[in-house]
């Protein structure tokens, strides 16, 4: 488990149990256990299940975790995904944090399987950005993959990506290509986004590695193709949607990057259906 998810965990329990549960602890003593399952409210593609298990064993090690699905499975409504048994009080305790990570990831990765369906014999790879949220890019662009489409930069740090604030401040796309060019390390992969078939035209005389179209309907997709003429990457960009992915996908590109992969996936439906509990044979009543 990347030291990351850990301390996501370890928040999260600080912000939900940082004064214990009052309610558990009122109503169970130590010695009563339960078992509870995780299931499906929908058909999804399920994700996160590792962390889920982790949540559960930082609140208690006792807690025991018996997932019957793996991250990437298609499951069916009412499938059950995950097995918890353990002392009542601490399963219950876990339970929100646990459910809130793996509805979150499971959310993002059946949006992903979406897309990657509706690409599904294009030949065009569809991808993620960095609309993600805050500390949980790394989990986030899991669940990406889970779902079956692609991971774009995880950091600026990965490729040049110059965008319209860096032309307007370096005072044309040709001049911050050249300057990206002269100052980034060797291996660098140059990429340019553009806006307009001009920019298109001004990318290619700069020879500009990839060409990212933002912003462009389809036709002009197809036209900005046309002017490039195979002498960079092409990706698009903005105003994708599942109904239209096919329709960009046909232009003649290679990536789609969709930053709602990430920052629009609804939460998936799952929930915890914990089982009539019972004290440990042979405890004492407290």
């Amino acid at each position: 488990m990347d030291p990351r998810t850990d301390h996501l965990i370890d928040l999260a329990l600080e912000e939900d149990l940082a004064f214990g549960d009052v309610t558990s602890r009122a109503i169970f003593p130590r010695d009563h256990e339960s078992c509870a399952f995780i299931e499906a409210g929908s058909d999804l593609v399920i994700c996160g299940l590792d962390v889920a298990a982790r949540v559960f064993a930082r609140v208690d090690p006792a807690l025991r975790v018996s997932p019957s699905a793996r991250d990437g499975d298609r499951v069916k409504r009412g499938a059950r995904v995950c097995r918890v048994a353990g002392p009542t009080a601490s399963l219950l305790a876990a339970e929100r944090t646990a459910l809130n990570f793996l509805q979150r990831l499971s959310g993002i990765a059946t949006l992903a399987r979406r897309f990657a369906d509706a690409a599904a014999g294009t030949g065009v790879a569809v991808v993620d950005t960095r609309k993600t949220t805050p500390g949980f890019r790394s989990l986030e662009k899991y669940a990406v993959r889970c779902g079956g489409c692609g991971n774009h930069r995880s950091s600026l740090g990965e490729h040049v990506l110059i965008k319209d604030n860096h032309i307007a401040a370096a005072g044309s796309l040709g001049r911050a290509v050249r300057l990206a060019r002269a100052g980034a390390p060797h291996l660098c992969r140059i990429e340019v986004e553009a806006e307009s078939l001009a920019e298109v035209r001004e990318a290619v005389r700069a020879k500009a590695d990839v060409i990212l179209l933002d912003n462009m309907s389809p036709q002009r997709v197809r036209e900005a193709v046309a002017v490039i003429g195979g002498a960079a990457m092409v990706e698009v960009s903005g105003g994708v949607r599942l109904e239209n992915l096919r329709d960009f996908a046909a232009a003649g590109v290679d990536l789609i990057s969709v930053g709602a992969l990430t920052h629009s996936a609804p939460a998936a439906d799952l929930s915890l259906t914990l089982l009539p509990g019972r004290r440990k044979a042979g405890a004492r009543p407290r």
